[in-house]
């Protein structure tokens, strides 16, 4: 399948990438008439649900960041 779905920030979804891998191997055809839309469905889900876990993740570790800064910007306003 596509090189980019086999990653490490797709662990979690590597069985129903799999299923989809499956299914396409069935042949053209099967694909064409919606043989396999469900798998890219739940393909699609799980790798959505990733990117939301992953965006939360940035989210609280850039918020960590921010009051790390403003810290150290409000000590050096204090001390000058």
């Amino acid at each position: 399948m596509h090189p980019h779905l086999h990653t490490k920030a797709t662990k979690n979804c590597e069985d129903v990438i799999m299923a989809l891998e499956e299914c396409h191997a069935r042949g053209f055809l099967y694909r064409a008439f919606g043989g396999c839309s469900h798998a890219k469905h739940e393909v699609n889900m799980c790798l959505r649900a990733e990117r939301i876990e992953r965006t939360r993740q940035n989210r609280e570790q850039a918020k960590v960041r921010r009051e790390k800064i403003k810290k150290v910007w409000d000590d050096i306003d204090a001390n000058s």
